[in-house]
């Protein structure tokens, strides 16, 4: 087994985790799968490219991309979903709904930024020797902010007050609402926090490729076998079953070939719910 493979899994992983822990949250509080995630992930990508060219620091240009990527996202909410929301609109409608959004965020990044690949304005930096495995150093750095978000995300979901009413609307929305919680602001933060991993699993993703119209789109599959493999609803499954795909996909090269990683993505999410039909944990019924 190739390290040098492994460690692309763990990269390709770490940004798919990020990203499919907003898809989840936003399942399982808002019952909302969200076809757009992937584009709003672009979005993010693109406004840290534009802020880190401008003269910025990568790092706070990823910080400005977060603040658009919840912008975006909130406006979404109060033009889009809470109407839908408020009409008891079915899960087939929401899909439809979100397809449209992606289709419209996708086009509207083509026409602003055009479709050209683009690259952030970062300096060279020589690879990282471990004996005879060299791997890229932004690779290990998007392996360890992905630790670093992760329990962040687990601090702020098990010790917070946010946190826990996010977990009881998760539950159960009407009985939250009859214990006090305020669902509103519940659903607020929802959109907060997966506009920050989202814009941040983009932002990441262009460090280790490059910032293109299309990125989001190819990864929403990917992110929905992640989700559906970790528990549908269930943050930890997410990320569990996003570093699961991302090995799967990279192992899968030196056999079949870069072009069929989609492919073994959803071979891998097929084969696991066959033995586990629930997925890897409990997800949100």
């Amino acid at each position: 087994m190739d390290p040098q493979l492994i460690i692309n899994g763990l990269a390709v992983g770490s940004v798919l985790a990020l990203a499919a822990i907003g898809l989840t949250l936003t399942y399982g509080i808002l019952r909302l799968s969200n076809f757009a995630h992937g584009d709003y992930m672009t979005l993010g990508a693109y406004l840290t490219w534009l802020a880190n060219t401008q003269g910025l620091n990568i790092w706070l240009s990823m910080l400005l991309g977060s603040v658009g990527t919840i912008i975006g996202m909130l406006i979404a909410e109060l033009l889009l979903w809470k109407p839908m929301r408020d009409r008891r609109a079915s899960s087939t409608t929401l899909i439809i709904i979100s397809i449209g959004l992606a289709l419209f965020m996708r086009n509207l990044i083509l026409l602003i930024w055009g479709s050209s690949n683009q690259s952030y304005d970062l300096p060279v930096v020589q690879a990282m020797q471990f004996g005879d495995l060299r791997i890229a150093y932004y690779r290990i750095v998007v392996i360890g902010l992905t630790i670093l978000a992760i329990a962040g995300v687990y601090f702020l979901l098990q010790n917070s007050k946010i946190g826990k009413a996010m977990r009881a609307v998760a539950d159960n929305i009407d009985l939250a609402r009859v214990s006090g919680i305020n669902v509103e602001r519940v659903v607020l933060w929802t959109w907060i926090i997966t506009g920050v991993l989202t814009a941040f699993a983009g932002g990441m993703y262009g460090l280790i490729t490059a910032v293109r119209p299309n990125m989001g789109w190819f990864l929403i599959l990917p992110m929905f076998a992640s989700v559906i493999l970790g528990g549908i609803g269930n943050p930890y499954g997410a990320i569990a079953g996003a570093f699961v795909i991302g090995l799967a996909q990279e192992l899968s090269v030196p056999i079949l070939g870069s072009q069929y990683k989609l492919g073994v993505a959803l071979l891998m999410m097929v084969l696991i719910l066959f033995i586990r039909p629930q997925g890897l944990f409990k997800g949100t019924s």
